[in-house]
């Protein structure tokens, strides 16, 4: 129910040490109670809430009350003629786990973004240093090849090409250390709080109660701790608003023991204890719902802990020393010096939002605390705000009243259980079909044996054989009316009953999904087989978007817990005794961060939620990856890229840049393609040229080296017929000189023998001369010169041996 609260807190407008008091804060404990748990006006608001949500849980349990279904069938209250299956039908808790459960199972990516002005400098750095050496690019490779000196700032093999690679580049690669290590430090504090199963516990309290809430507190013994908050335990200042920033309270019942109490507010005294004891009744009475009553012992106290946001003033004396400089000293609020007053002194005023943590027990006017909040949360872009520790949203709520999904359809869950209990009762009321039997007709007929048809015997034939014997006539010959005796009776009156109510049922189920938006398509419950895959897909898809509100919801608790984790983080860093574990568990994942954790408290981060594509989303994008590559306009390592990225618009914008490039070097190919192939066809010709070059050259050169070689023959045939000459003419000349000589000594023999004849004669003449004088002288007769015949060959001289052979 809507409640728009009313004057019972004190002013703001006290001074800050009032508001520090005591009486300060159970003013303000006593204001809550009057809002919350006042019975004035025969309502409690807080009573109110509780019953609601534990309704709404049984419903979402199918455990809700019958009594209204007893009333409606009972007659004046007597339900002694109904035995009925009062058990509720668990129509609701199928339609609840079919949208927490596929909601719980998207996962996402806390990314941390540091907006402080380091953070900032570093990036904007990084852009320079890679826009620098994007326009160096060439440059840079002449150095590279000519001189040896890489001038380059960045690896070349991720250097963007263009301004849009480098926007996604720094979106999408690009990472401080310092953010990588808050991102880790995150993913620890949450796992440290097991914030999964917290998580699907809001879930599962923004689709059955319409409203989820969790709280982030700091101790120096645990650190930084997620709690899940039961919203039927939660008051708060009246808000419009789904997501509660404008509220000034906020805080939670808690049933704690009291020995707990006890060790919780150690300066509570046994006498204290006796009397909130005392109260218990009055306590238990006024505070606790009906249903929870009974879950109560005695040993156990019920604390409301809230906090309060007002503001403070810092104040500062502003004081002109005598050299002209002006000297701040912190004062109190309740410094104000005159306008007129001496000595130069001036106030200067800051107004600061503060949080305040109380504690009360209800029932009583006990204040256990009231303290300033120590350590609070404060966002470093602006100090002057604070954030309460607890983080609430209801995403259907309006003027103050909040609407879920189950309180929409537990009417039509009641029809369907009305249904339900009406198609037991016409169950119970239906009876099977029977038989009629005419015994006067079975009188009539005559075995043959001399035996008459008895019942039993017509029975048990016509259960076993389904044949009945009969007579048209009667013995006397007249028509037998009972010629039939045994005839089947029907009884189909609850057929037609039974078709209505499940017709009733299959409405009503229906109103369900069509008030919630969860088709079939979604449960897959009754998929229709004429259907095409796509169109079932659409259906779901149309479904998950009825339902996303509940998904952005809990998306939005879940980055209001990372970013108060992030500004705990600081606290832990700064002041907490366990810092150096913490630290060592960040370590554990990543000890290149350990350097960043020590100054992680002086950043200031951004904290965004990756959600993970649904399986449409996937589909769309896959079905352009597949074009792409189909088109061949992406290579498969681009692909597999796309698929990594979570964000489907930067997946989208990569998948462009991927395609222009691809593109732009599929052109680039083909120009170097046609350039080398005129290139080729160039050097072809030119080669052809060349080969026939070559080829008129290796003719003319074999004809050069044919004539050389003929020249050569014939100069050596010259030179062999010059010497064969020569061999010749020596041969010549050598026999020419035998002959000569031949000749010679035939001369010479000639001669020597005309010289020797002469001789001869000359010796004979002289011999003779000699003879004749010496005959003459002595007077001898004359004697004859011849031949005696010794010169003649004759006889016995043969020169046979001589002939040729």
């Amino acid at each position: 129910m809507a409640y728009s609260g009313s004057s019972y807190f004190p002013s703001q407008t006290v001074s800050d040490a009032e508001k520090l008091s005591y009486d300060y804060g159970l003013k303000v404990g006593k204001a809550i109670k009057q809002e919350w748990f006042n019975e004035d006006r025969n309502h409690n608001r807080y009573r109110s809430n509780h019953s609601d949500f534990h309704n709404l849980r049984l419903y979402a349990r199918g455990e809700q009350s019958i009594q209204k279904y007893k009333d409606e069938l009972s007659i004046n209250g007597d339900l002694s003629y109904l035995n009925l299956d009062w058990k509720p039908v668990p129509i609701i808790s199928k339609f609840v786990d079919i949208v927490v459960n596929g909601i719980a199972e998207r996962t996402y990516d806390i990314k941390a973004f540091s907006q402080d002005p380091f953070g900032m400098a570093k990036r904007t750095e990084y852009m320079n240093s890679m826009l620098a050496d994007m326009r160096t690019k060439e440059l840079n490779e002449f150095s590279k090849q000519n001189f040896g000196i890489n001038l380059a700032e960045n690896d070349e093999d991720t250097l963007p090409e263009t301004k849009e690679e480098l926007e996604l580049h720094m979106q999408l690669t690009y990472k401080q250390a310092v953010e990588i290590a808050e991102e880790q430090a995150l993913s620890v504090l949450m796992e440290g709080s097991n914030y999964e199963l917290i998580k699907k516990r809001f879930y599962y309290d923004l689709t059955v109660l319409g409203i989820g809430a969790v709280k982030t507190s700091f101790n120096t013994s645990e650190g930084v701790v997620v709690d899940y908050v039961d919203p039927a335990n939660l008051v708060y200042s009246y808000t419009e608003s789904p997501y509660f920033e404008d509220i000034y309270y906020v805080g939670e019942v808690k049933t704690i023991p009291v020995n707990e109490l006890a060790k919780e507010f150690p300066h509570l005294k046994e006498s204290d204890l006796e009397d909130i004891m005392k109260n218990k009744s009055y306590n238990r009475s006024n505070y606790n719902a009906r249903h929870s009553e009974d879950k109560e012992d005695n040993n156990t106290i019920q604390v409301l802990y809230f906090n309060y946001k007002t503001y403070m003033n810092e104040v500062y004396k502003v004081k002109e020393t005598g050299t002209g400089a002006e000297k701040i000293i912190p004062k109190d609020d309740s410094f104000n010096p005159p306008e007129d007053m001496e000595g130069g002194f001036s106030r200067m005023l800051r107004s600061i939002e503060t949080l305040y943590d109380g504690a009360m027990i209800l029932g009583t006017d006990k204040l256990l605390k009231w303290e300033m909040s120590k350590n609070m949360m404060r966002p470093k872009s602006d100090f002057t705000k604070v954030k309460m520790n607890y983080s609430i949203v209801a995403p259907r709520m309006y003027n103050g009243k909040i609407d879920s999904l189950v309180k929409r359809i537990t009417g039509f869950a009641d029809m369907i259980q009305l249904t339900h209990l009406k198609l037991q009762q016409v169950m119970s009321r239906m009876v099977p079909d029977g038989v009629y039997l005419d015994a006067d007709g079975l009188a009539e007929v005559d075995l043959g044996n001399g035996t008459n048809y008895n019942p039993q015997e017509a029975l048990n034939m016509f259960f076993q054989t389904g044949s009945v014997i009969g007579r048209s006539f009667t013995q006397d010959g007249d028509m037998n009316p009972g010629k039939v005796p045994i005839q089947e009776i029907t009884s189909g009156s609850g057929g037609n009953k039974m078709q209505a109510l499940i017709g009733n049922y299959n409405y009503y189920l229906q109103m369900i999904r069509d008030t919630t938006g969860l088709n079939e398509a979604r449960d897959g419950s009754m998929p229709d087989k004429n259907a095409l895959v796509g169109v079932q897909k659409l259906a779901a898809a149309n479904s998950n978007t009825a339902t996303r509100h509940i998904l952005q919801s809990g998306l939005f608790l879940t980055a209001e817990v990372a970013e108060c984790l992030s500004l705990r983080i600081s606290d832990i860093i700064e002041y907490s005794p366990t810092k150096d574990a913490f630290i060592q568990a960040i370590g554990v994942h990543n000890v290149a961060t350990l350097k960043e954790m020590s100054d992680l408290h002086l950043y200031d981060f951004g904290i965004f939620i990756n959600l993970t594509p649904d399986e449409e989303e996937k589909a769309i994008l896959e079905n352009n990856i597949q074009v792409a590559l189909q088109q061949k306009t992406i290579e498969l390592e681009d692909a597999i890229d796309l698929r990594d990225i979570k964000n489907i618009k930067l997946a989208n914008q990569l998948l462009k840049i991927r395609r222009k490039k691809k593109g732009e070097k599929d052109q680039a190919i083909q120009q170097q393609n046609i350039q080398a192939q005129a290139q080729a066809n160039a050097q072809a010709a030119q080669a052809a040229a060349q080969v026939d070059t070559q080829k008129e050259q290796i003719l003319n050169q074999g004809k050069a080296q044919f004539e050389q070689m003929k020249a050569q023959i014939d100069s050596q045939k010259m030179q062999q017929e010059v010497m064969h000459k020569k061999e010749l003419m020596a041969l010549e000349f050598q026999y020419s000189m035998q002959l000569k000589g031949v000749e010679v000594d035939g001369m010479k023999s000639r001669e020597k023998e005309k010289e020797d004849r002469k001789d001869e004669r000359t010796k004979i003449q002289a011999t003779q001369q000699s003879e004749m004088i010496d005959q003459r002288n002595s007077g001898k007769p004359p004697k004859n010169f011849e031949s005696a015949g010794n010169d003649i060959l004759g006889g016995g001289f043969d020169l046979g041996s001589f002939d040729p052979s």
